[in-house]
């Protein structure tokens, strides 16, 4: 049974293992999606149309994992760097892995974001919005670094073959779509004038970056399904990942559309508003149908036997960027059916969450995730 994606094709068996921290020698940057996987539960359960009874606390409380788990991630990753940097190399050096690197940006941003969403209330609003504000930074020129330098790498150093895309290729390239989608948090906080109007485009502009970036690869993907057949069974759940600029994107849109009265001025301040409905709503329905073709094929994949791997946290974030864009778009067109998608999405958000988490915990405990 395949439980981790993190050691490369490149690495040889034969190296010698005499390295502090053994267990830190496989831990990659798809653990990150953990760290995003989490973060969306609080992010997104607190955005909800409707709130249930001691829902916010619920937010809050995994919030805080979100932070806890995400300081624990980048110290180990750091300690991965120092005593295998042999192994770090050979990450980059191998196109399965290289892309989840992108998971670093979208960690720090989707953490940063629900310091301002909820983490306030238990840390105030000034340290909030200061600590959104650093990861925010980090995440986003992270973000922008990998957006060029993932691809690049692709290009002239890896060697793939058309058969071999995947949606993993997304990740880096969903990074900026994050940071459009996050930065509308900031804004109010922002002095008003051209600050808040240089943050408004600016997030626009990753928008578009991320967007057409997607709309490039995501072909590939789709039409290496239709002439190879179905993915790996350990990499069927990463067909949730083409959900995250979908999702992302339609959250970004609504997001940009609720701040653009206070940093731009009309026409320009209603025509966004406008056109969160009619990017949203097809799109959201375009994700929707991606979304029963991926249950589709993740149910054959658990028939065939597939076990659990980390590919599984990309049943989590994905799905809690849906949400997020049907709220939104709950919120600009009053209509109840976006309010009780929103709802259902967060259920499947909820029950992937706890299969993903509970899983890792027994890999963990188990030693068979990060084998020393």
């Amino acid at each position: 049974m395949v439980t981790t994606l993190v050691r490369p094709r490149t690495a040889t068996e034969t190296e010698p293992r005499a390295h502090k921290a053994p267990a830190l020698r496989h831990l990659g940057p798809n653990w990150y999606a953990s760290v995003m996987g989490t973060a969306i539960v609080a992010n997104a359960g607190a955005t909800l149309p409707y709130q249930l009874p001691g829902q916010p606390v619920a937010c809050r409380l995994v919030w805080a994992l979100s932070a806890a788990a995400l300081a624990v991630l980048l110290t180990a990753r750091a300690g991965h760097w120092l005593h295998h940097r042999d192994q770090a190399r050979a990450h980059l050096r191998d196109p399965a892995v290289a892309p989840f690197y992108g998971c670093l940006a979208m960690a720090l941003l989707a953490v940063g974001a629900g310091a301002v969403i909820v983490g306030k209330d238990l840390v105030g609003i000034r340290a909030a919005v200061a600590a959104d504000a650093a990861l925010y930074t980090a995440g986003t020129a992270i973000g922008l670094l990998t957006a060029v330098l993932i691809p690049y790498l692709m290009v002239v150093r890896h060697e793939v073959e058309p058969r071999q895309a995947t949606p993993v290729w997304l990740l880096p390239l969903v990074s900026p779509m994050v940071s459009a989608a996050l930065g509308p948090l900031l804004i109010p906080h922002l002095p008003a004038g051209q600050a808040r109007e240089a943050m408004l485009l600016g997030c626009y502009a990753m928008f578009g970056l991320s967007l057409l970036a997607t709309l490039t690869v995501l072909p590939l993907v789709f039409g290496r399904l239709l002439v190879s057949g179905p993915l790996p069974l350990v990499l069927t759940p990463t067909l949730f990942l083409v959900l995250g600029p979908l999702g992302q994107s339609t959250t970004a849109v609504n997001q940009l559309a609720d701040v653009a009265p206070l940093s731009i001025g009309a026409p320009y301040a209603e025509a966004f508003g406008a056109f969160a409905v009619v990017y949203g709503v097809p799109v959201l329905g375009f994700a929707l149908l991606w979304l029963a073709l991926a249950a589709a094929m993740l149910l054959r994949a658990a028939r065939a036997g597939m076990g659990f791997a980390m590919t599984w946290w990309a049943l989590t974030f994905p799905v809690g960027t849906c949400v997020t864009g049907a709220a939104g778009l709950a919120r600009h067109t009053g209509l109840t059916a976006f309010s009780w998608l929103a709802c259902a999405l967060f259920l499947t958000l909820l029950t992937t969450w706890f299969l993903a988490a509970g899983h890792t915990l027994r890999g963990l405990f188990s030693g068979r995730l990060l084998p020393r």
